[in-house]
């Protein structure tokens, strides 16, 4: 069984909590400040459904002691650590659960040096440069693993190889941070879509943008509904029909995620191709 040690948090990001649970179990006598979190767990049976017999979150280090006390007495880890960096020689693989990218290659760096796996949260990078500098620590890039756990939503798990040259999706909240919701699932449902041509940028009243995406083979309008109450949601089009899809499944996609990362350390998976996830990236920087 995998030990693994989990960085945390930053403002409005469960994951933590989550990807921790879904390794240890929780404990509903404590509160968690992220409620939808023991809602979605609470509906799932323990230890079944979850993942305890992959991996044991063993560790945690988050930038305020109190904070790391709450994770570790919601989701049952053992150790609190006062630098990320104390983690080395105690865990076999990270989970780097903060979607406040600016932090991410300081965070990653001392574990990248090392041949520590990681989980880095979504996005990688806000822009295509300081993905490449990511990716160019140390001489091992595979042991970056990063997406969107929305990527293995069920309800988006097709892959559409012909018929649809159009999609419209909706995600809330920002571009930069929450529009890889939406981006990463089309690009992992349409590997024919051909090269990526273009990016063009809207933004409207009440907080909305609009991304408008084109490949050679595909184009996606991506609409970032900001403050406004919105379902994370991909419209696929042709001439004939559409079809509607809508996410639901939190704790699917998240366990899904974590045991395809698992997956990639045990060599069980293949990791995401460096190349798709810094055309995710390049799409994020253009539309910035």
């Amino acid at each position: 069984m995998l030990k693994l040690g989990v960085i945390g948090l930053s403002e409005g990001n469960g994951h933590p909590y989550s990807w921790s649970a879904i390794f240890n179990g929780y404990n509903p006598e404590i509160d968690c400040p992220f409620t939808v979190i023991p809602e979605y767990l609470d509906k799932e049976n323990f230890p079944n459904n979850f993942l305890s017999h992959l991996g044991k979150v063993t560790h945690i280090w988050t930038q305020d002691k109190e904070k790391s006390e709450s994770v570790a007495n919601f989701a049952l880890i053992e150790n609190i650590v006062d630098e990320p960096q104390d983690m080395l020689g105690e865990v076999d693989a990270i989970l780097l659960a903060r979607d406040d990218a600016e932090t991410h290659y300081e965070l990653a760096k001392v574990f990248i040096e090392n041949n520590i796996p990681l989980f880095i949260d979504k996005p990688l990078a806000y822009t295509l440069d300081e993905a490449i500098k990511i990716y160019s620590i140390g001489s091992k890039e595979s042991l970056i693993f990063t997406c969107s756990s929305i990527r293995f939503a069920k309800e988006f798990s097709i892959k559409v190889t012909e018929g649809t040259n159009f999609v419209s999706a909706t995600v809330m909240k920002s571009w930069e941070k929450y529009g890889i919701h939406v981006l990463e699932p089309v690009v992992s449902m349409f590997p024919n879509r051909g090269q990526l041509l273009s990016v063009n940028k809207v933004d409207m009243d009440l907080g909305l943008k609009v991304r408008v995406v084109e490949w050679e083979k595909l184009k996606a309008v991506f609409i970032i509904a900001g403050s406004m109450k919105a379902p994370i949601k991909i419209d696929l089009m042709n001439k004939n029909y559409s079809k509607s899809l809508i996410f639901q499944d939190t704790f699917y996609a998240f366990r899904e995620s974590l045991r395809f990362f698992i997956g990639i350390i045990e060599k069980r998976e293949k990791n995401i191709p460096k190349e798709e996830t810094l055309e995710i990236i390049e799409i994020i920087d253009k539309g910035l």
